[in-house]
């Protein structure tokens, strides 16, 4: 009875309902419901507001065909090594062009070179440049960098290639086979587990400075469960709160009837009374749960009345 009552409360909006249960469950719904409206509200706002990051360069291709954005390499460094040894005549078309402007700069001195000494200062030139300049670095620099205050740099096309990284040891060493060697289990055994992915998302993206809401291309990221996860836990606290609450009334409820009972408080003439059993069941509807009806429901409030009937006839005279 009490969760069809609630029930009603919920659909046909009934402005009383004092059972401190229902009151906690349609508390908990109404908080859970009031919140994932006004997210929804938020993340689609942002979603129709957010003007989309179009980068004027999308691969290194685009870069390498204007002459608008200068780009440029850490002076001897591994970056500058690849463009400098490459066959490939996209590469070494960009590599002369970054040369030509070294030199130019050398020679005339109207502008800052397009090689740096640190990452730090090529990075820095990118956000002082205002996309005039692109620096050309490792990938896992520029992801973390592309996560740092203030979060106006951002990563553009694809990897140009794939290198590795080792240890250089002299010939006969024993820790070529012995430190080394345990080195590269370990380092295979941690990357096969999904450790070392685990650390690269905890340092590079958990705990970056930037909002991850936005992506790289600039459009809005979408409202998934994880976001949400807390309002659910707090709707399933509040139908946890409210089943206790109600087995507490139930108890106490019967504990009080038991009472009664015992003090004789129901008449005899109060039980032998007739009465229908919509009537019964609507007086302990009342009596147990002390809902007030609403004004829309089927049946009258004046139902609830308990009345007596006595019927009537007129007696003949062989019954006298």
């Amino acid at each position: 009875m009490n969760s069809a009552a609630l029930t009603d409360l919920v659909l046909n909006q009934c402005k009383d309902y004092r059972a401190l249960s229902g009151r906690i469950a349609s508390s908990a719904w109404w908080f859970f419901t009031l919140i994932i409206v006004s997210s929804y509200t938020a993340n689609l706002a942002a979603f129709l507001t957010l003007e989309k990051m179009t980068p004027p360069i999308e691969s290194v291709e685009d870069l390498a065909n204007q002459n608008k954005i200068l780009y440029g390499v850490v002076k001897g460094g591994s970056t500058a090594a690849f463009f400098e040894d490459s066959t490939v005549p996209l590469y070494k078309r960009m590599w002369d062009f970054m040369q030509d402007e070294h030199n130019k700069f050398l020679r005339d001195q109207v502008s800052e070179s397009v090689f740096v000494d640190t990452y730090a200062e090529g990075i820095d030139r990118v956000r002082k440049s205002k996309g005039r300049y692109a620096f050309l670095l490792e990938e896992t620099t520029n992801n973390y960098e592309g996560g740092r205050k203030p979060c106006n740099t951002m990563k553009v096309g694809q990897n140009l290639n794939t290198l590795g990284y080792g240890i250089a040891t002299k010939i006969g060493n024993p820790l070529r086979h012995d430190f080394l060697g345990s080195i590269n289990l370990a380092i295979l055994y941690l990357q096969e587990k999904g450790e070392l992915k685990r650390l690269e998302n905890k340092w590079w993206y958990d705990r970056g400075q930037c909002d991850q809401g936005i992506s790289d291309s600039g459009a809005s990221s979408s409202l998934n469960l994880s976001k949400v996860a807390g309002i659910f836990y707090i709707l399933m606290c509040g139908m946890v709160l409210s089943m206790l609450t109600a087995l507490v009334e139930f108890v106490v409820r019967k504990k009080k009837e038991n009472r009664e009972k015992e003090k004789g408080e129901y008449s005899i003439e109060d039980k032998d009374s007739p009465e229908s059993p919509m009537e019964s069941d609507l007086d302990l509807l009342w009596r147990q749960y002390g809902m007030d009806l609403c004004a829309d429901m089927s049946l009258s409030v004046h139902t609830l009345k308990r009345t007596h009937t006595w019927l009537e006839y007129p007696f003949t005279n062989d019954e006298k």
